[in-house]
């Protein structure tokens, strides 16, 4: 038995008053938490003197792309790349660099460029040879290179099925160790930011089985956070459910099984046109009968099954499908489905959702980033761009939150994400921070619907799964000290040695 004991530290838990407490962990379990000045015995295998740094659960990230955001530590970051030649000349100077290897590179966006993206045979010739994908910042299209390319591809970025044929091939001149690197830093940089369980959303047309496999067996031999994975492949029947969750090992059929795509790449389905593209309405990847069948077949098998929805025809679509699902029988059952990013939704839709028990995994640095009136969103949308993200209304509905990073669409980063929960561009749509608090820890242990009571807790018989943050002179959260999972150190700065060896991906 290993006694360890939390002293002088502020207590954020999602259910109870801030405020000092002494915390003690047996092994995997928290025995006691009392108020500060009731601490009197300060003996223990571990006792760590905190001096008022900032006690919370451990964070739970609702959505990832693991090997994909690691790629970056040795990839091209493209976000804030200011025009189609400076793509063009940081292409350039990696082929030279490393002539005739993989450049894997994301985030740019074109909205402030003075040009269009570069064409294909542009980027053939800054690449030398070298085979080229870089994704835009949704990771919905993407720039390639002729030799990735599918036969007959329209020039410019692609989107829909070729793309997804371009970053099968990509992913596939990923070679093992490469992977594996990527992986550690994804992983190393979660858990030092305060996370420690990740939901890895994968599917055919995000990455791989045999990458998902690696993850997986990754942190079940104790290589940073818990990983919860999911692949997002529509099923029909209850034996096609149980069969492909055996061949993948996934946690369930959700996650990335796309209904539809993304604002930025304008493939988001919607009700009416693009405000900058008439005539554009998006792509519908699944209709409400592929949608009813799923759900269904799901249900059938005990399986949680969920979408990708992001556009006001794509929540109709889903919606449409529910219906369906539980007029054929396949009503609410004890396995909560889920829906990803669900960025325009109406009341009624909501509604619906909430009595299906749905759990909703959503994305505050999306409104952060794009959302507010001089916004990306409001670029594409026009004023309907003012109720998307509409996290008060689910909320109050009784729609379970979860908050992640779709990383690395957005960083993984916690606080950021509680904070722009909050502070949301749209008044009246944001979260309370206890709210916001309990969506990034409590929620994201629901959606993967772990059954114990009292995970993402900091109370009596929880599981020891916290972070220890430094704090700046308002009290706020800055640098994470210490994350860790059921008892499992992921992350210290307060032991000395206990630091992880590999480099994390970029913040």
């Amino acid at each position: 038995m290993t006694r360890t004991l939390l002293l002088g530290a502020r207590v954020l838990d999602p259910g109870a008053p801030p405020g000092p407490a002494a915390v003690e962990v047996v092994d995997g379990t928290i025995t006691h938490v009392h108020p500060a000045h009731e601490a009197t015995d300060v003996t223990g295998d571990h006792v760590l003197h905190l001096d008022g740094a900032l006690l919370t659960p451990a964070f739970v990230d609702a959505h990832v792309h693991a090997t994909s955001t690691g790629l970056l530590v040795d990839g091209l970051d493209l976000a804030g790349c200011p025009s189609p030649r400076a793509l063009l000349d940081a292409v350039r100077a990696r082929t030279t660099a490393r002539p005739g290897a993989l450049v894997w590179g994301h985030g740019w966006q074109e909205q402030t460029w003075d040009a269009p993206p570069p064409t294909r045979a542009e980027l053939d010739r800054a690449a030398q040879g070298a085979p080229v994908y870089l994704s835009r910042i949704d990771v919905h299209s993407a720039l390639v290179s002729s030799d990735l390319a599918p036969s007959g591809a329209p020039d410019g970025p692609l989107t829909a099925d070729a793309h997804h044929h371009a970053r099968r091939a990509a992913l596939a001149a990923v070679d093992g160790p490469v992977r594996d690197a990527a992986q550690r830093a994804f992983l190393t940089g979660a858990a030092a930011r305060g996370v420690g369980v990740v939901h890895e959303c994968a599917g055919p047309d995000i990455s791989s089985r045999a990458d998902l496999a690696a993850l997986r067996a990754r942190a079940a031999a104790g290589e940073g956070p818990d990983v919860v994975g999911y692949w997002g492949e529509a099923v029909t029947t209850a034996e096609e459910a149980r069969d492909l969750l055996a061949a993948t090992g996934a946690h369930g059929l959700a996650g990335d099984l796309f209904v539809d795509g993304s604002i930025g790449s304008r493939t988001a389905a919607l009700a009416a046109p693009y405000a900058d593209a008439p005539g554009c309405t998006g792509n519908r990847y699944l209709d409400a009968g592929q949608v009813a069948a799923h759900v269904a077949a799901c249900t059938a098998a005990g399986v949680q099954a969920g979408f990708h929805v992001i556009g006001d025809a794509a929540a109709a679509i889903l919606v449409e499908g529910l219906q369906r699902a539980r007029t054929s029988g396949a009503g609410p059952g004890p396995v909560r489905h889920r829906v990803e990013h669900l960025e325009m939704v109406d009341a009624g839709q909501i509604a619906v959702l909430a009595a299906h028990g749905v759990v909703a995994s959503v994305q505050p640095l999306f409104d952060a980033y794009w959302g507010g009136p001089d916004g990306m969103y409001a670029e594409r949308l026009g004023a309907r761009a003012a109720a998307m993200n509409p996290f008060a209304a689910l909320h109050a509905a009784g729609v379970v939150l979860a908050l992640g990073s779709d990383s690395p669409v957005t960083p993984v980063g916690p606080w950021e994400a509680v904070r722009a929960a909050v502070a949301h561009r749209t008044p009246g749509s944001g979260l309370t921070q206890a709210q916001a608090l309990a969506a990034h820890t409590v929620g994201g242990h629901r959606a993967a619907g772990d059954t114990h009571p009292l995970a993402g807790r900091i109370v009596l018989g929880a599981p020891a799964s916290y972070a220890v943050w430094d704090t700046d002179a308002d009290g706020l959260a800055g640098e994470c000290l210490r994350t860790v999972q059921r008892g499992r150190v992921l992350h210290d700065t307060l032991v000395p040695g206990r630091a992880p060896a590999v480099a994390p991906f970029p913040a």
